[in-house]
């Protein structure tokens, strides 16, 4: 395993990463599970079990296993890892903590990851200053590591969205492109969470919680809630093209609307550089022609979910450097079509800080074969192309 691509398993698509039980590893492969994480409930390592794992999966799905949580001394890290990649895994996972020596262990695990595919796990509960990450992927680029995951801790049950807005986890993911990372992103999701990170197109999802009964990290798995997150997540056969060819020329009897109303942020916008030095409140109303399922609708999996629009207003209105209303609106009516469900979308945005009245601009835009349908984080930001 000398010479390690650092994305070998990067296919252009999300994948879901289940993390489960050595004994639940079967069930995992057959629900559809792309990456297979073996740990138990309470994160510790059992070498046996994830052996018999490893040689019960047989190399149809790639397997994952963690070094646990462990203090930041390089010696005991450098040794975990060589007990977990012992067991056959492809990738070994193990805890950055925030620690002075942190920088040390990852340069002492640089020997290590050229001989295997290691898996930086940062945590979104304990970093106490976010600014540092872009940083910190740099170093795990430069010691050879394969990717990096942000996730939350196992203590509580904290959830990465409550950690981190949209706009930070794609700015996570644009730093992994830069570095050229695998970019996964875990802790607590649920299944509506799906909608709002698969626009940023992170490598991975990884979930425990969501696939279990009753959404107990200590439960069974859950095959109902197993094949909900795994429907969420297109499957490599399935593609928004062949979504696109299906149903983009419904009539307007075969659409529903859904819209956003009076959603107000504070955007630094404006020709003018006083405008700019200051926050200015914009509101934004946007309705969407959204495809209707052939099916009764049932839950999200049939829905063009309202937090695309919400995450898609926050991401453009976090940029700098905007002129215009008019930039503001076209890029969210972009990020909008990106999604397969939408086939027209209204945009409305004003400023509201213009003395007695409000101006502002109204666009309308629909979704047509060559609509692009890049990352999020890209889209919103206005950039030709994401971050390679």
């Amino acid at each position: 395993m000398r010479n390690l691509p650092r994305r070998d398993y990067v296919t252009g698509m999300t994948l879901l990463l289940a993390s489960v039980r050595p004994s639940e590893a079967e069930a995992a492969v057959a629900l559809g599970a792309d990456i297979v994480d073996l740990t138990d409930a309470g994160g510790a390592f059992d070498a046996g079990a994830v052996r018999a794992a490893v040689r019960a999966i047989a190399g149809r799905r790639p397997a994952s296993a963690a070094a646990g949580e462990l203090p930041m001394e390089p010696e005991e890290l450098a040794a975990a890892i060589r007990a977990v990649a012992a067991t056959g895994v492809q990738y070994v996972t193990i805890g950055l903590l925030p620690d002075p020596r942190r920088e040390a262990c990852i340069a002492r695990l640089a020997a290590q990851a050229r001989e295997t595919r290691l898996i930086g796990m940062l945590f979104a509960d304990r970093e106490t200053d976010a600014g540092t990450l872009p940083a910190l992927l740099t170093r795990l680029r430069a010691a050879g590591f394969a990717g990096a995951t942000l996730a939350t801790s196992a203590e509580g049950a904290h959830r990465l969205l409550d950690r981190m807005d949209i706009p930070a986890l794609a700015g996570f993911v644009a730093a992994c492109r830069t570095n050229v990372l695998m970019a996964g992103l875990a802790g607590a999701l649920e299944p509506p969470d799906v909608p709002r990170l698969l626009p940023l197109a992170p490598d991975v999802l990884g979930f425990r919680r969501a696939l279990c009964a009753e959404g107990e990290r200590a439960g069974a798995l859950d095959p109902a809630a197993f094949r909900l997150v795994r429907e969420l997540i297109p499957a490599a056969a399935a593609t928004d093209a062949e979504d696109d060819s299906a149903d983009d020329h419904l009539p307007v009897a075969m659409r529903d609307r859904i819209f956003v109303r009076d959603f107000v942020l504070p955007v630094r916008i404006g020709a003018y550089a006083h405008e700019r030095d200051r926050l200015q409140r914009v509101r934004f109303n946007v309705d969407v022609a959204v495809r209707r399922p052939a099916h009764a609708i049932e839950d999200i999996r049939d829905v063009l979910s309202y937090d695309i629009i919400t995450d898609g207003i926050r991401m453009v209105a976090a940029q700098e450097n905007i002129a215009v209303l008019e930039t503001l609106a076209e890029r969210i009516a972009a990020v909008v079509l990106a999604h397969a469900r939408a086939a027209g979308v209204t945009v409305r945005v004003e400023k509201l800080d213009v003395g007695s009245g409000t101006l502002g601009v109204e666009i309308r835009r629909a979704r047509s074969a060559t609509t692009d349908v890049r990352p999020l984080y890209s889209l919103a930001a206005g950039a030709e192309k994401a971050a390679e």
